[in-house]
């Protein structure tokens, strides 16, 4: 790997350190605590774990496009990346800390449809890291289904 690919790579994963942050600004705190949830919600302990292999594929797969195509052949496509990576840091502020599960869930909806898109934009470029995409979107799919069913189990909360 040359030091430009080395470079490219941190880049990407620093700009996906940065979007994981949100996560740590936006904290779940006492008031998700008191929040219903579903008997079927992962502990909280398997978020950080899970996420942080999500950003791992996430930033190396931006980053194969990159190094294929670069931003002048992938342009489209990276543009789509970093709206994705905008509506992913959303999302914690959403529901953290503007405590909007409705807003969150709008968010949530917009982000599944952009990695799909970014696999979809992705896929002619380099195949693999389209198909790196897919736990994530698999992780998203699952999360907007928990963030509707949040909603849907403390319409009080959605209200405030």
């Amino acid at each position: 790997m040359s030091w430009q690919d080395g470079a490219g790579l941190l880049g990407f994963v620093l700009a996906c350190l940065a979007v994981a942050s949100s996560g740590a600004i936006f904290r779940p705190g006492a008031w998700y605590e008191s929040l219903r949830k579903p008997w079927w919600r992962p502990p909280n302990w398997l978020f950080a774990p899970a996420w942080t292999v999500l950003y791992i594929i996430i930033a190396v797969s931006g980053w194969l496009v990159w190094r294929k195509a670069g931003f002048a052949g992938a342009a489209l496509p990276l543009a789509v990346y970093g709206v994705q990576l905008l509506l992913n840091a959303a999302w914690s502020g959403f529901f953290f800390g503007l405590r909007r599960m409705d807003l969150a869930l709008a968010d949530v909806a917009l982000l599944w449809l952009s990695i799909l898109g970014l696999i979809l934009l992705f896929a002619p470029i380099d195949g693999l890291a389209a198909w790196l995409l897919v736990p994530y979107l698999a992780w998203v799919s699952f999360a907007a289904f928990l963030n509707w069913t949040m909603l849907r189990l403390n319409p009080q909360a959605a209200a405030a």
